[in-house]
């Protein structure tokens, strides 16, 4: 059996194809980088038509490789929070929202929810910008033409090539509307939403798979009847992916954005456990539930002082890092895209201390570096509070699969407790394919992981 399984993130689209333990075979990926508009008021949106474009050039790819012959299943990892107002056709009225858009703020006089707490553990989520509460009145106010209906960027594109395209819960969850307790749309939220009758997306009962449209069908004739499975949020997915499937272990993923998650089982109708006021909560599937907090900076950080500090390249960047100790010089508030739910600190607000003449642009990127892993101690407490005794972590996402100073900073800033790295830099793909497999629970044994200080590997 092989595994189509697609990656909709925010600054690349990625199809690679999985062997039947969701492990990557040798060649079989294509990847397109994607475009972000960002600017000074907290913009960050990304073109919907273009985007599709670039995931058609990547199955054509795969096709024209011969990877696709023997798929069985097509399943999607995807990012979760963004918003697209269409038309009754489908067609885009404007750009995608992107989780990293701080622009959305609630209409002058409105009010949240009238028990902000109660809200927040119905829907693991608050009455912020980043979420469809907020997101829909806004674009409501700056949309040309009549908005049909609103969905998410995956719910776009798997609208344009399937015959259905309902918004699994995983994805429902981001938008701030979902009950995570009953997996239907929250009636409170809606309203903060203004959302009317049909303007949400259907939801994916369990088990749902979707098929490719005739059209798309003789194109790609390798995946004319495949199944393709509900696309799960990046962030859920990567724990799956990273071997953290259960609240022993705690996945650190540093992607473009970064983040600290424990998942935990949780069927439909099962109330959930108490959540803390600084953590959100999202689903996996119809049967758990991921908590913990996001960060707008990751690789990002990398991929700024790249382009702005002269950094040297390749083999000689980790040579130069490795004379920087990983504690201790200079610090940053890498809040330079704002904040993600609860914070509301606008983009721009971002900090490097501690320089001085004889700084370098290298001890600039480990302060960078070291600000991220401050920021995930803090709230991975939050999270190892819920359990008896200290978490495993695991880290994973390209960010620091590319640089082993930044797993070596992590590990020391995660002390004593017990530090892996997931060696495979796909994790998203793979976690999606375990969950639309049904073998989240074989997560931990099959995760390609070791000590960031020796190779054992617990799996």
């Amino acid at each position: 059996m092989k595994i189509l399984a697609l990656d909709l993130g925010t600054s690349s689209v990625r199809g690679l194809v999985l062997d039947a333990d969701a492990r990557p075979l040798p060649g079989a990926l294509a990847r397109r980088r994607v475009t972000l508009t960002v600017g000074e008021d907290g913009t960050g949106t990304l073109d919907a038509v273009g985007y599709l474009a670039c995931l058609v050039e990547c199955l054509d790819e795969l096709a024209a490789g011969g990877h696709l012959r023997d798929v069985q299943l097509v399943a999607a990892s995807a990012q979760w929070h963004s918003v697209l107002p269409v038309r009754n056709d489908g067609t885009p009225l404007g750009p995608v929202l992107a989780w990293l858009d701080t622009r959305p703020e609630p209409p002058p006089g409105a009010a949240g929810p009238a028990d902000a707490d109660a809200f927040h553990q119905r829907t693991g989520t608050w009455w912020h910008r980043c979420y469809w509460t907020v997101r829909l009145p806004w674009l409501r106010d700056r949309t040309a033409g009549r908005i049909a209906r609103f969905v998410g960027l995956a719910e776009y594109v798997f609208g344009a090539l399937l015959d259905t395209a309902p918004m699994s819960m995983s994805q429902a969850s981001g938008t701030g509307l979902l009950d995570l307790r009953t997996l239907d749309w929250d009636p409170e939220a809606c309203a903060l939403a203004g959302a009317h009758a049909g303007e949400l997306p259907e939801l994916a009962p369990a088990g749902w798979r979707g098929r490719l449209r005739p059209e798309h069908a003789r194109r790609w004739p390798q995946l004319a009847g495949v199944g393709w499975a509900a696309p799960v949020g990046d962030g859920a997915a990567s724990n799956v992916g990273s071997g953290c499937v259960d609240p022993t272990r705690v996945a650190v993923t540093v992607g473009t954005s970064a983040a600290v998650r424990m998942i935990e089982a949780l069927p439909a109708g099962a109330p959930p456990p108490r959540l803390s006021p600084q953590l959100w909560r999202y689903r996996v599937d119809h049967n758990h539930v991921v908590t913990g907090a996001a960060y707008s900076s990751g690789g990002n950080l990398f991929a700024w002082a790249n382009r702005e500090l002269r950094l040297p390249e390749g083999p000689a960047l980790d040579e130069a890092l490795a004379l920087v100790p990983v504690v201790g010089g200079s610090s940053a508030n890498v809040r330079f895209g704002g904040d993600r739910p609860p914070g509301v600190a606008p983009a721009g607000s971002g900090e490097v201390r501690g320089l001085s003449f004889g700084t370098t642009s290298v001890e600039i990127l480990a302060g960078l570096m070291r600000g991220l892993c401050d920021l995930v101690v803090t709230d991975l407490a939050l999270l190892e509070s819920r359990v008896d005794g200290p978490v495993e972590v695991v880290l994973g996402g390209g960010a620091v699969a590319a640089s082993p100073w930044w797993r070596a900073a992590f590990g020391a800033a995660l002390a004593p407790r017990r530090v892996w790295h997931q060696r495979n830099p796909e994790i998203g793909a793979t976690g999606a394919a375990l969950v639309a497999l049904g073998r989240v629970g074989d997560a931990a044994r099959l995760a390609d992981i070791g000590r960031t200080d020796e190779t054992a590997s617990p799996s």
